[in-house]
């Protein structure tokens, strides 16, 4: 039995006001700042996203790209959307319906796995393809995958269902959870525990692989990950219309609609701090903004050590963050294509030859090494209004080291891109690729500090290994700022659109001065 995740009484429908609003800033418009704005509005705020690029949605920001065929549209971040009933809540709490706004699709296969020798698993939110795929690799390994899968549900059913969304503001709300970690094995990491289930290595890695998409090490992440299993098959792999920036033009509109305000190109200098509270908020041009709160959904680590003066931070001092550890970096490649690749399904995931050393040059030893790994993203599988007729367009995502390996990007970049699309080419999978490309761009660990502020060039934020996880992660309500309150991958619960969404929704947990609430519907 599932347990169904349902709203606290405290996430409401904003109630008229006839009193001066609190005023709530929101500095970054990714999924995590849209989301706290739509809420913060539906408890009465006055509220402003402040967004430093010039357009909204930070990491789901969107790159178009022209050539003589047309437009090529390319989402620059999230592409799997794992649980729509999140944003479904989020337009409920203003009174509207998601689906009037964006159209939901699943995408099935969930994704096409291929490992190094050429051989394929099809990944399916169906039990009985999924243990035909089992059976077809490893039949003696079916009932320990039938065992995981049950495993997957109960993690699921604490990990994500009663916990995701609460904050841990105290020691003594991890110590309450301490019972349950350990009878769900969560001190084991996601490759140990699926190891414990299954013998054959394709389905270690098969079962292994998810905390890569939040930007875990699966040998050292901890096997509350394995919860992405059974999300998936709950409530299935699903893509919006139009791409991902779609939703992030749905909630800006419906923020816009209901009076909040998303101003672009309003970078943060500064979050102003008098006796230990928030005043208010300095922009980059000089100019200030008073408010009561500020919620930021700018990567934790430089929320702390780039925009509050060190004298206010006790808890998040900057040897403190220096000294976590961090997600691995992304290198990203989007391309168009002047033909289609009709085989190719909307998600891959391309093995290398080696997957242990792989993750361990990039998360322990800071190396880039020969061999790769990739996610291959084909939205036209989907949607092929996102390339002209006739024409694909693809990202492609190899995970690598931040910035701490000492890459130069700048030299690297193009030999980098080079070696991904001979992969491409020679592993039959976009077969003579480089003769078909017609527009290309690339993003590496360095445009991730450089232009979206993630310390490191680390794509998620701290890594999710057990002690950075829950009480030991920055926390949802500032330890050392009054007012402050954090969203996003490098908070509690952490990376994945799920998490972002979580940690928003933390917000209707506290009791924020100025809200005015009413019980939302129920599910």
């Amino acid at each position: 039995m599932v347990a169904k995740l349902q709203p606290d009484s405290a996430a409401s429908v904003a109630t008229p006001l006839t009193h001066p609003r609190h005023k709530a800033l929101v500095l970054g418009s990714g999924f995590g700042g849209l989301a706290a704005a739509v809420r913060l509005l539906a408890q009465g705020f006055d509220v402003e996203v402040l967004e430093a690029l010039d357009q909204p949605g930070g990491r789901a920001r969107v790159f178009v790209e022209h050539d003589g065929h047309g437009a090529y549209r390319f989402d620059a971040g999230p592409t799997v959307i794992t649980a729509p009933f999140m944003f479904e809540e989020l337009f409920e709490l203003l009174g509207e319906k998601l689906s009037d706004h964006v159209q939901m699709v699943p995408v099935t296969p969930f994704y096409n796995i291929r490992f190094d020798d050429g051989s394929w698993f099809r990944y399916t939110g169906d039990a009985a393809q999924m243990e035909a795929e089992v059976r077809r690799i490893a039949p003696d390994d079916v009932e320990g995958y039938r065992a995981f899968v049950t495993k997957s549900e109960a993690i699921f059913n604490v990990g994500f269902t009663r916990l995701a969304h609460k904050p841990f503001t105290h020691l003594s709300d991890m110590l309450r959870i301490v019972p349950d970690m350990m009878r769900l094995e969560s001190y084991r990491t996601v490759y140990g525990l699926a190891s414990r289930y299954v013998q054959h290595e394709k389905l270690r890695q098969v079962l292994s692989f998810h905390p890569l998409l939040v930007g875990g090490n699966p040998f050292d992440t901890t096997s509350i990950y394995t919860l992405i299993l059974f999300l998936e098959r709950h409530w299935g792999v699903h893509f919006p219309m139009g791409g991902t920036g779609a939703l992030v033009d749905g909630l800006v509109s419906l923020i816009r609609r209901h009076g909040g305000k998303v101003q672009l190109n309003a970078a943060a200098r500064r979050i102003d701090v008098a006796d230990g509270k928030v005043t208010g908020v300095t922009l980059q041009d000089g100019s200030h903004r008073a408010c009561d709160l500020v919620i930021s959904n700018v990567d934790s680590a430089t929320t702390y050590n780039k925009l509050i003066d060190a004298k206010h931070r006790k808890v998040w001092t900057d040897r403190r963050v220096a000294n976590k550890r961090y997600s691995m970096g992304l290198f990203v490649w989007y391309f168009g294509t002047d033909r289609t690749y009709p085989d190719v399904a909307h998600h891959s995931i391309l093995l290398g030859p080696r997957y242990k050393e792989l993750l361990q040059d990039i998360f322990d030893h800071h190396t880039l090494a020969e061999d790769f790994s990739m996610y291959l993203h084909r939205p036209t599988a989907t949607d092929p209004s996102l390339a002209p007729p006739g024409c694909d367009g693809f990202y492609v995502l190899s995970p690598v080291p931040h910035l701490q390996a000492g890459v130069d990007w700048a030299a690297r970049a193009e030999s980098y891109r080079q070696r991904l699309a001979d992969e491409l080419e020679r592993s039959g999978v976009l077969p003579h690729l480089k003769q078909h490309l017609t527009v290309s761009r690339v993003l590496t660990p360095q445009h991730f500090q450089d232009e979206l502020n993630s310390f490191r060039g680390a794509a998620f934020g701290m890594a999710p290994v057990l002690r950075q996880s829950a009480y030991f992660r920055p926390h949802n309500k500032s330890e050392d700022i009054e007012g402050l309150y954090l969203v996003g991958a490098g908070t509690h619960p952490g990376a994945g659109l799920p998490g972002v969404l979580s940690s928003a929704r933390a917000l209707d947990t506290f009791d924020l001065p100025g809200a005015c609430r009413r019980e939302a519907p129920a599910r």
